[in-house]
């Protein structure tokens, strides 16, 4: 039997899946297609890429050899800096579809506010009136990146994607990205490839308590401060492990002792220092 999952409705109408497969640092072929076929076949509908990610090719494969209809697919991909950078929006844009093997997105996002990146929004905003893309929205923006985007006048992004995990919340950011009326996204939600996080005893005790992974519980706590969270693996186990998270609730003390493991230390860049 397939999970139902939850959606969150953007600020345009259109309604994301507030749990997906993020496919970060996962090989370009039969991983990533394996990946991705066994997250739809699980219940996933929301899959979420990038061009540096190097793997568009493979998702496109993994959904069209899955049975589920593309339409009913919420697919994501990210402008890349480079491309931001020598103001090639459109063409970045066309070359992922064709990797990917569709004619739209569901979600294009500004990977990182690198220079240029004012005008790649005006030919975001552009793709997205030409409903090549259903949604579009940003990554990595901060407060004052934010507030910039705003007073252009233009059309409001509908998600930011932002680093946040129990040990990185970015709690403040987030409460303000959702004052917006924009929907916030985690990446890195489990606290990073090789990070400890998820050997944190406070973790496991609340785990134990009930009968699930410290991961399904880091992911319950994203799902339940209304965050969309993306965990990646490339394991079928694991894939429908991180989807079984609708069977049990963290009470208010356990949130809050999640809460309290925040470091406030990055695992991942700072968007004000990006040289990448």
């Amino acid at each position: 039997m397939t999970v139902t999952i939850p959606r969150i409705t953007l600020n345009n109408g259109v309604t994301i899946p507030q749990l997906g497969l993020g496919v970060f640092q996962t090989p370009d072929g039969e991983a990533t297609a394996s990946a991705v076929d066994a997250a739809l076949e699980a219940g996933y509908r929301h899959i979420d890429t990038a061009m540096i990610y190097g793997n568009e090719d493979s998702v496109g494969e993994g959904i069209r050899r899955s049975s589920v209809p593309r339409r009913e697919v919420f697919l994501t991909t990210k402008l890349w800096n480079a491309d931001i950078r020598a103001h090639r929006t459109r063409e970045a844009f066309l070359a992922s579809l064709d990797r990917l093997g569709t004619d739209y997105v569901d979600l294009y996002l500004i990977h990182w506010p690198v220079d240029g990146w004012q005008q790649a929004w005006e030919e975001m905003v552009r793709l997205y009136e030409e409903h090549s893309v259903r949604a579009v929205g940003v990554s990595n923006f901060k407060r004052h990146h934010l507030e910039e985007l705003m007073a252009l006048g233009s059309t409001a992004p509908a998600v930011d994607q932002v680093e946040s995990s129990p040990s990185f919340s970015n709690r403040r950011l987030i409460d303000h990205v959702r004052s917006l009326g924009i929907v916030a996204e985690a990446w890195s939600p489990l606290g990073g490839t090789g990070g400890m996080l998820l050997s944190d005893p406070r973790l496991a005790a609340i785990a134990r308590a009930h009968g699930v992974s410290p991961a399904q519980v880091v992911i319950r706590w994203h799902l339940q401060h209304g965050v969309v969270v993306i965990p990646k693996s490339v394991h079928a186990d694991r894939i429908r492990q991180n989807i079984d998270v609708f069977g049990f609730e963290l009470s208010d003390g356990e949130m809050a002792a999640i809460d309290a493991m925040d470091t406030g230390v990055r695992t991942g860049a700072d968007p004000d220092h990006v040289d990448f």
